[in-house]
């Protein structure tokens, strides 16, 4: 299975559809009518593909086992033909398209499997996936210029060249993957004084992300946040507490992160941990769905 351990936990929704085709409208009749020798065709039926449903996993080798929160099955009965449609809902960190599809699948074979005494001409077809929502794919905004980022990595270590700088590259390329294009990446030491003034800079020249990576902790010289926090016009507690929830989920020291977040300029800013897992995750918590600030705060720029 495909790891999907740095996905965050949204509502997923998949419905799917199959079409079971009868060959004479007597068949349908006997359904309606409740005269189907094995019994109740409809209920069975349902009854197989609830379990189908929360079977997947069993069955499909690359399928994840996930919490089933809601399943609902209902009938379209033509002349000839029924409808067979199938929802699903969970709240995980995966989609649930397959789940609704293998349910749809079982619910016809069961029709098929009940109603073969009395009809040799079925045939099951067009086993499809309607709608899906859930994920980072809705929660992405379209630009038609990409937003730009500015990447300071704060570190007395790196900046004298003790060490390499892992973390605010690792950012670099993951805003990438997010279309969003870094304009400027640097390297300045932990000092109040260089942190504000590249802070300054950055939001002069309109950018739309000023990321800090490095800085948040607790040691003596992690001062990005004071340093930053006298020249935000409007904190967002918000992201952060995101950042570190998810965080939290994957190491207890993410609760020692002190970052905050916030805009100035219509420039939004971000202090990131200073450790390569802390910022990789971090930016996994929050892009792409954080781009949306950008419309709410400076749409003209991108529409």
């Amino acid at each position: 299975m495909i790891d999907i351990t740095h996905k965050n936990t949204t509502l997923r929704y998949a419905h799917a559809q199959a079409i079971l085709k009868v060959s004479k409208p007597e068949t349908i009749d006997a359904i309606k009518q409740n005269k189907v020798p094995k019994g109740n065709v409809l209920e069975i039926a349902r009854a197989a593909g609830l379990l189908a449903v929360k079977k997947t996993a069993e069955l499909i080798p690359d399928c994840h086992p996930l919490p089933i929160e809601y399943t609902h099955i209902s009938y379209q009965l033509g002349a000839t033909q029924i409808n067979i449609d199938l929802e699903v809902k969970t709240t995980y960190k995966t989609g649930v398209e397959v789940e609704a599809m293998h349910g749809a699948s079982l619910v016809a074979l069961t029709l098929y499997d009940m109603l073969k005494p009395i009809d040799k001409g079925i045939e099951i077809c067009n086993i499809r996936l309607k709608e899906k929502r859930g994920g980072k794919s809705d929660f992405k905004d379209g630009f038609k210029t990409n937003p730009t980022a500015h990447v300071i990595v704060c570190s007395d270590s790196v900046s004298v060249g003790k060490k390499k700088d892992k973390a605010g590259k690792t950012v670099v390329q993951k805003l990438q993957e997010n279309g969003v294009r870094t304009t400027n990446y640097k390297i300045i030491p932990d000092e109040v004084e260089q942190i504000q003034s590249v802070f300054k800079k950055s939001t002069n020249e309109e950018v739309d992300l000023l990321i800090f990576v490095g800085g948040t902790g607790l040691s003596p010289r992690d001062v990005t946040p004071e340093a930053i926090r006298p020249f935000l016009e409007r904190e967002i507690p918000g992201i952060m507490e995101a950042a570190r929830s998810y965080g939290q989920n994957r190491t207890p020291y993410a609760i020692l992160s002190r970052g905050l977040a916030g805009v100035t300029n219509n420039t939004l800013v971000l202090t990131l941990p200073g450790s390569t897992n802390g910022a990789s995750q971090s930016v996994d918590a929050l892009f792409p769905s954080l781009l949306h600030i950008l419309r709410i705060f400076k749409g003209a720029r991108h529409d």
